[in-house]
């Protein structure tokens, strides 16, 4: 049995690993645009900012430039197009939800994502279970790192928030956790800033790899 009542997860960089589609889509535009493209690691290393922080760094351009917008349109366009090409979970992430799954374990995603892209990407994965509740950002007043998301995703999965584990690769998915009451894990696998370490996240636990969870869980 689970040592938890609920397990929730990050999306990116976390259950999914959706960096080779940013990548992917991220030097699509570069090519339109008649750039270079940019190695599959440095994007890697910032997916975690989101489009406005790819296309600025792609393009060495500031949000408040005249083009910014434009370009940051045209590549979620591509990347909405693209979801799942070569999105997979991590290794490990299908027989951790399939134990779960026998042993009655809910099991959530708790995203910064907006809904048009986590919700048909998920779909795309087919994951088995499926997740008792996904939250994303457009349906709270205030995204993580506020714990408004981690307590909807518990209302929503029937459980108390210290019957639950927050897993996330970045600060915000500890702070979010902590801050509602959950077990907090810090994914040290997955999309970190340069520089940064999760060891300074005050989270209650730390893995390198996702087959680690079980582990921790069970």
């Amino acid at each position: 049995m689970s040592r938890y009542r609920a397990v929730l997860f990050d999306l990116d960089g976390t259950l999914l690993d959706t960096a080779p589609d940013f990548a992917w889509c991220l030097n699509t535009l570069l090519q339109r645009r008649g750039r270079a493209r940019l190695a599959d690691d440095e994007i890697r290393a910032i997916v975690t900012d989101g489009s406005a922080g790819l296309v600025a760094r792609a393009f060495d351009c500031a949000p408040d430039e005249p083009l910014f917008e434009a370009m940051r349109t045209e590549f979620l366009t591509i990347y909405r197009a693209n979801l799942s090409r070569h999105t997979r979970p991590f290794p490990g992430i299908a027989e951790l939800l399939a134990r779960l799954g026998t042993s009655s374990t809910a099991w959530g995603v708790v995203t910064n994502k907006p809904s048009p892209y986590a919700l048909p990407l998920l779909t795309d994965m087919a994951l088995q279970p499926g997740p008792g509740a996904i939250i994303c950002p457009d349906h709270v007043n205030n995204p993580k790192p506020h714990p408004e998301a981690v307590l909807l995703a518990c209302r929503q999965l029937g459980v108390a928030p210290e019957e639950a584990v927050m897993i996330g690769d970045h600060r915000r998915d500890i702070d979010a956790g902590r801050a509602a009451g959950t077990i907090t894990v810090a994914a040290a696998y997955g999309y970190l800033d340069a520089g940064e370490d999760p060891d300074q996240w005050n989270a209650h636990h730390r893995i390198d790899s996702a087959a680690q969870l079980h582990e921790l869980l069970f």
